[in-house]
């Protein structure tokens, strides 16, 4: 056996005096073949210098593991941090791991240059995660992350569509955004209360410089803000005045009139971009 199922998951919990709980969005993976279609469709392989974000008690990190990648796992939780090398080396002891004990929101550096992220993230956190990760992490090509459903489509989401908001175009400034399936209730203990999608990810160039990112991000943030009103009031907050607004729309080739919505982020760049 190399990896675990319910019965070691919930034996590894007793001995670090863990009780996951909903609140904290601790829900564990305890179905192996679950884990293995996650490795599976983020395409990692033995060569793969793969991130891992929360592992908690290591039923994802050992199907990383498994294929003979080199997995870099960042885990907050001390308990946690200090009992996922010993799980691995029990399992599978020629497996390559390294755990850094830190806040995914805040770390800034890793001993290895990834090229992929895989995690199984809370709801709560999942998008700030991701828009750090892939922002301090250029070498990140890709991603395949399971999050809350509604957070999941959300990044996905093409402008227009009903769940299209802030998440979805920062995250599009980074690259391609997909749903990748759905995953059971069933295969995590304790059975959350909500539905589970994968996310998949590919980076692309990126579209503007850093400086113009974050004038891209806080024009998609008052947008969004009041999503309800036309992009010249939305954006008159952070413009100066709905005259001076809808002239830069205009100058970007978009209606003062239409709504963040309907915006992808190179028409947010594109307004960053004029000078009134």
């Amino acid at each position: 056996m190399t990896l675990l199922g319910p019965a070691e998951i919930r034996d590894l919990a007793e001995l670090l005096g863990i009780q996951p709980t909903k609140k904290l969005g601790q829900n564990f993976v305890i179905d192996a073949n679950t884990v293995r279609r996650i490795v599976r469709v983020a395409g990692v392989t033995a060569d793969t210098v793969v991130v891992e974000v929360g592992p908690g008690l290591g039923s994802l990190t050992l199907g990383l593991l498994e294929t003979g990648a080199e997995v870099v796992a960042v885990e907050i939780d001390k308990r946690l941090a200090a009992q996922l090398p010993t799980t691995v080396q029990q399992l599978q002891p020629d497996a390559r791991l390294t755990v850094i004990t830190q806040d995914a929101m805040v770390i800034d550096s890793l001993p290895r240059d990834p090229t992929v992220l895989v995690a199984n993230l809370p709801y709560n956190v999942s998008v700030p995660v991701l828009l750090h990760f892939l922002e301090t992490f250029p070498a990140l090509q890709s991603a395949l992350v399971m999050v809350q459903a509604e957070v999941g489509q959300r990044l996905a989401a093409p402008p227009g569509s009903k769940v299209y908001g802030a998440p979805s175009a920062k995250a599009a400034w980074y690259g391609e955004w997909k749903t990748s399936g759905t995953v059971s209730r069933q295969v995590f203990w304790p059975v959350p209360n909500v539905d589970s999608i994968l996310v998949g990810f590919e980076r692309r160039e990126l579209p503007g410089t850093e400086i113009e990112r974050l004038a891209t991000f806080t024009l998609i943030d008052a947008a969004f803000q009041q999503r309800r009103k036309m992009l010249r009031q939305a954006l008159s907050v952070v413009l100066g005045d709905s005259a001076t607004a809808s002239a830069r729309i205009e100058a970007a080739g978009l209606a003062p009139t239409s709504r963040g919505e309907e915006l992808t982020v190179r028409d947010f760049l594109a307004i960053a971009r004029t000078d009134g």
